[in-house]
């Protein structure tokens, strides 16, 4: 990857509106999609074929200690993409975050099992499992830059959002795969050969995905920023050490946003499938999934909503006032999800995941604003996966554990906590930290 030239930002060829909006979507579309058939897996599959089959909930749980590497390793890929985003620019980066995601997927659809490579096949599974923390650690917040960066005034929100519809969209393409399949095939050759075909599939998606991105050009912001020799040797040190407080804040303040997420899907899958005399509520696998998918297109139908609210009133604004409506779903949690009514749990899916919309929409915006163009892509980056960390990577554990041991109440009770702290980190932000983000 060769360093960009000071081309003037007036006279670099413009990116239209059409082609950075699909590239944002496209790409996070296709990460997530990644990212989440190994979260439908996790639940569904790895504890069957990865892990001793001795106990369940142990074979379970493990299968959730791998689930949360890649939480950890997505600090690490936005450290390394974002120091590369920030160095030499936003196209080049996103290239080599698309392809470390993709390749590291498809090899989780060719690995051995348990029964077959012994612990080899638990250890080759963490090990591709990194890969995708590693590539989605520096592929959100590119695409997001690469929306906001491009955005007329007072339309940040609104293009920003654009990568964060790629979660739903991949969601219900990664939930619809394995539906597809379980339907299709006999649960015998599902576990033989019917998991794999998502994660091989990939690929095509991949290939799409590096084809958009390879006819853009870099956007405006940082086309500035190398006119003007402001780019900075090592990002990471400078953020580290000039924007602490924004780095602080700002993982706090995606906090909500991936618990939130994770209960609603990753936990709320394994507690609803899980045999009821084992304490779950007993779902089906093709009951439930259906359950799911629709929570997520309202989580998708939520996320323009959001971006038209932050707009108006402040991405801030909007995410802080969301988490105030988290803190109060916390409380209903239990009993809704607990009742084990198919109504009940369709509400706690549809509201759920709204307001997931709703807090996510705006994120990117908000992150990205901490920052100034010279780190930006490593800053929002950071604070987006180190929120990961914290929010999400032992979400599901810890959900786990709560409901076995005290119910599902408290399971609320945590989510309610999590909404709190994102609220008092929101509204800790000094307002005059906001930054212009776009063309």
């Amino acid at each position: 990857m060769s360093a960009v030239s000071p081309t003037s930002a007036g006279n670099a060829p413009a990116n239209s509106k059409s082609r950075v909006l699909f590239a944002s979507l496209i790409g996070t579309t296709i990460e997530f999609f990644d990212f989440y058939i190994y979260a439908t897996a996790a639940v569904i599959v790895f504890p069957k074929l990865f892990f001793p089959g001795s106990d369940a909930t142990s074979a379970m749980l493990q299968s959730f200690a791998t689930f949360a590497i890649a939480f950890f390793a997505r600090p690490i890929g936005a450290a390394i993409f974002g120091h590369y985003g920030d160095r030499i620019g936003r196209k080049a980066t996103l290239v080599a975050a698309l392809m470390t995601m993709g390749l590291s997927t498809v090899l989780i659809g060719c690995l051995p099992t348990y029964a077959t490579a012994g612990v080899l096949a638990p250890l080759l599974l963490a090990l591709c499992r990194l890969g995708q923390g590693l590539g989605l650690g520096g592929e959100w917040g590119g695409a997001v830059l690469l929306a906001t960066e491009n955005a007329p005034a007072g339309r940040q929100a609104w293009y920003g959002m654009f990568p964060q519809l790629g979660a739903p969209i991949g969601f219900i393409c990664a939930t619809g795969s394995f539906l597809l399949l379980s339907e299709v095939m006999t649960d015998e050759q599902f576990f033989s050969i019917g998991w794999r075909i998502p994660f091989i599939a990939s690929a095509l998606l991949v290939f799409v995905g590096l084809y958009v991105r390879l006819k853009l050009t870099e956007t405006p912001a940082f086309q500035r920023a190398v006119e003007k020799h402001e780019r900075v040797r090592v990002p990471v040190l400078a953020v580290l050490a000039d924007h602490k407080r924004e780095l602080f804040l700002g993982t706090l303040g995606a906090l909500a946003t991936f618990v939130l997420f994770y209960l609603m899907t990753v936990f709320s899958l394994g507690w609803a499938t899980l045999d009821a005399a084992k304490g779950g509520l007993g779902y089906a696998r093709g009951t439930f999934l259906p359950i799911q998918m629709l929570g997520v297109v309202f989580f998708g139908l939520a996320i323009p909503v959001s971006a038209l609210l932050a707009d108006r009133f402040g991405s801030r604004t909007t995410i802080l006032w969301t988490s105030v409506a988290i803190m109060i779903f916390g409380l209903t949690f239990g009993p809704l999800f607990g009742s084990g009514s198919v109504v009940g749990v369709v509400l706690f899916s549809i509201i759920g995941l709204a307001l997931m919309g709703l807090t996510y929409g705006p994120l990117g915006t908000a992150l990205a604003e901490l920052f100034p163009t010279a780190v930006r892509y490593t800053g929002s980056s950071l604070t987006f996966n180190l929120g990961g960390i914290i929010g999400a990577s032992l979400a599901p554990y810890i959900a786990t554990w709560l409901a076995t041991h005290y119910g599902l109440a408290y399971v609320g009770y945590y989510l309610t906590i999590a909404g709190l702290i994102t609220a008092i980190a929101i509204a800790a932000i000094p307002r005059r930290i906001r930054r212009q983000l776009g063309a």
